[in-house]
């Protein structure tokens, strides 16, 4: 029944307490996760339980932009540093919201960053930014780029991969990591072939020299290499570290968690169980020499990413203390370890797992199910957990759910079958990722609570541009161009919205959700056809008559693939989630016991509420941040913009104020002038189905 087991036994008590990377902050929020460790944890404590309800707006800064901010500022003595959703970077008076400096690198780049990174060594100081595909280092000071770094100020991220870096697309959306002289960093990159590697690198943070390399991919000799197919290192791409990293300072350990490798959904071209894909990585952070790995998916076919930056904290057991990991999942799940060897500090067992019935596709046997703590989102769908927001609802989901193939986690979906996918494809736990209190050892995370549908199609096809299409587009956009509104915008029709130059710019620079694509010459001009005509069915009737009695059908020049069909919502009729409320939750989990504390909705559908329907939870993207005073700050929710505080013991609500925008981030607290703030990046985000998009950052204070 199991087919092996990685087991520890628990202690009869477990207590977690502060470890260097959880340290207090000060006056300071020096990165995105707050600390080395990402504790997202402040000290201080001028805002608290008592006086939190008289929390009032003190400025905002509109960046005049839209497209969305997922940014977590930095602050350091005084000033803020963040980025606009066409990512200039920016620096504020914190105590004022006042500009002092905006650096514009001329680069279109198309998805939100969720921040920089600081360095400093005596009086050298330094802020280090991913726009594009670069690198840039700048001068905090004054905000202009610094020549003697890389080449004229930036690192071309897409050198230095094995590959023509012409054909690359990647980006830097989640800020690097220091270590000493070091700035480590993953990539985003598309998730369709052609992809590049999610080699995960070191730069030296003064001149931008590559200092090490690792393969997530492996080559030739190097170790995980016989879990790919043979030439999987030349022709598959990503394993890549999109989400953020965590730093143990003291120990010098970089935790690296990965994503999917290409394509997301079917792996006939990567036969194998593919490390160092969805792989928690304890590297050298000196070397980036392998010091210990885990897998959390074999040979993922789900795209099941790890989604957020590991947490570090210490967990004392039996008198003992043990430096841990926490990487959280958009199974809902979360893993536990011992960061020094990566030992479970909860048992984890390898199950038997189901094969695929699609041409080529060769599924893991078993996958890996953490025993503790328990999971923060549902695992399976029945019908006593469906919606019932109103009886036809109810009715409708029902009928709905009996269509569909649910057969819990880990199903390989299949050819013109619809799969029931829970939790959804954007988990589970996201970018967010978990908050961390050293006082009491709670750790804090939101969730989303919805269910997905997926099924596959080949990709094969002779009209010009559709074979293009379904290997790269139709995955948000659908098989025919339908896309899923109002997440996933239609595309027919897009020929008469945007000019043929403002298409082709979208698919170079991305936009939102999407990655830049490096489709030049044929492959372009066929999409760029297909994209502009109609409908199929015109283009099936323009390649009829173009041939001729005499002369044959080509035959396809590619090889017969699959691809999903879209992400598409487990929606009831009228767009709500079709299981039952609460469709967002945030939870306080107790590492000493591997219980949940409180569980309470998070978020609300402003429409439904004023019927009388609150509390329902929703869609929520960003984390929370906690501190010393007693709060737990979140934003979040995509609907109703709110940002709130609870307090962290109880889960009581006790403030909420209502944001320009959804906060679609992490809020941060500071210290300038005497005065404690918390600022939260309100813009919304392209996950958020009903928008607006803009870019405010806005400050609260006592009054």
């Amino acid at each position: 029944m199991i087919a092996r087991s990685y087991s520890l036994l628990f202690c009869a008590l477990l207590l977690a307490v502060p470890s260097l990377a959880q340290q207090a902050t000060g006056n300071n929020w020096p990165s995105m996760g707050a600390t080395p460790g990402n504790s997202h944890y402040s000290t201080l404590r001028q805002i608290n339980r008592a006086n939190v309800s008289t929390l009032k707006e003190s400025w905002r800064f509109d960046t005049g932009e839209s497209g969305g901010l997922e940014t977590t500022p930095t602050v350091i003595d005084g000033v803020l540093y963040g980025l606009t959703p066409s990512k200039k970077v920016f620096a504020l008076n914190a105590a004022t919201g006042k500009s002092l400096w905006t650096f514009d690198s001329g680069v279109k780049a198309g998805a939100p960053s969720r921040g920089v990174t600081w360095w400093t060594s005596g009086k050298e100081r330094r802020l280090l930014a991913g726009i594009g595909s670069f690198l840039y280092a700048l001068d905090p000071a004054n905000g202009k780029s610094i020549a003697s770094f890389g080449t004229n100020g930036r690192v071309d991220l897409r050198e230095n991969l094995g590959r023509d870096p012409e054909g690359q697309s990647i980006s830097l959306n989640t800020p690097g990591v220091v270590y000493k002289d070091l700035i480590i960093v993953g990539s985003a990159v598309p998730e369709t072939i052609p992809a590049p590697p999610g080699d995960i690198r070191a730069y030296d943070v003064r001149t931008g020299k590559l200092r090490w390399s690792f393969h997530t991919i492996p080559h030739p000799g190097e170790s995980g290499y016989e879990t790919w197919s043979p030439d999987s290192w030349k022709t598959s791409g990503a394993a890549n570290n999109w989400c953020g990293m965590a730093v143990d300072l003291e120990r010098g350990i970089v935790f690296v968690p990965t994503g999917s490798a290409v394509p997301d959904f079917y792996g006939a071209g990567r036969v194998g169980d593919n490390l160092y894909a969805n792989t928690l990585l304890a590297l050298d952070a000196a070397t980036g020499k392998l010091i210990w790995h885990f897998q959390g998916i074999h040979h993922d076919i789900w795209d099941r990413d790890f989604p957020s930056p590991p947490l570090l904290l210490n967990i004392r057991r039996k008198g003992k203390t043990i430096p841990a990991v926490v990487q959280s999942t958009k199974q809902g799940v979360l893993y536990v370890f011992d960061r020094t060897n990566g030992r479970p500090l909860f048992p984890i067992e390898e199950r038997p797992a189901l094969p695929s019935d699609v041409p080529g596709e060769v599924a893991a046997k078993t996958q890996p199910y953490p025993l503790g703590p328990g999971p923060f989102t549902p695992q399976t769908v029945t019908e006593a957990t469906l919606t019932k927001r109103t009886p036809a609802a109810h009715a409708w989901a029902v009928g709905r759910l009996k269509e569909l193939r649910n057969d819990g986690l880990y199903v390989p979906l299949s050819v013109g079958k619809d799969t029931l996918i829970t939790p959804s494809f954007e988990g589970g736990g996201e970018w967010g990722g978990p908050a961390a209190d050293p006082e009491t050892g709670l750790i804090y995370i939101n969730a989303n609570m919805h269910s997905s549908i997926a099924t596959l199609i080949s990709s094969a096809s002779d009209l010009p541009g559709r074979a293009t299409y379904l290997a790269q587009c139709s995955v948000c956009h659908g098989d025919h161009r339908q896309g899923d509104p109002p997440s996933f915008p239609t595309l027919n029709g897009i020929g008469r919205k945007l000019s043929t130059a403002e298409i082709t710019s979208t698919i170079h620079t991305g936009k939102g959700r999407m990655p830049a694509f490096p489709l030049e010459g044929k492959q372009l001009n066929d999409l760029l056809t297909y994209l502009e005509t109609p409908s199929d069915a015109a283009l099936e009737r323009a390649a009829s008559e173009h041939q001729t009695a005499t002369e044959p059908a080509a035959a396809p020049s590619h090889k017969a693939q699959y691809t999903m069909t879209g992400y598409r919502r487990f929606n009831d009729p009228e767009g709500y989630p079709a299981t039952a409320t609460p469709w967002g939750t945030l939870n306080a989990l107790d590492l000493s016991t591997g219980k949940y504390l409180w569980k309470l909705p998070l978020g609300e559908y402003p429409e439904l509420a004023v019927k009388g329907m609150t509390n329902t939870g929703s869609e929520n993207y960003g984390g929370a941040s906690v501190t010393a005073g007693g709060l737990v700050f979140i934003a979040a929710t995509n609907f109703d913009h709110k940002i709130r505080a609870f307090d962290k013991t109880t889960g009581k609500l006790l403030w909420q104020s209502t944001l320009p925008f959804a906060g679609n981030a992490t809020p941060i607290t500071y210290m300038a002038g005497g005065k404690q703030y918390v600022v939260i990046a309100a813009g919304g985000t392209s996950l958020n189905p009903r928008g607006p998009t803009g870019g405010v950052y806005v400050a609260f204070a006592l009054k």
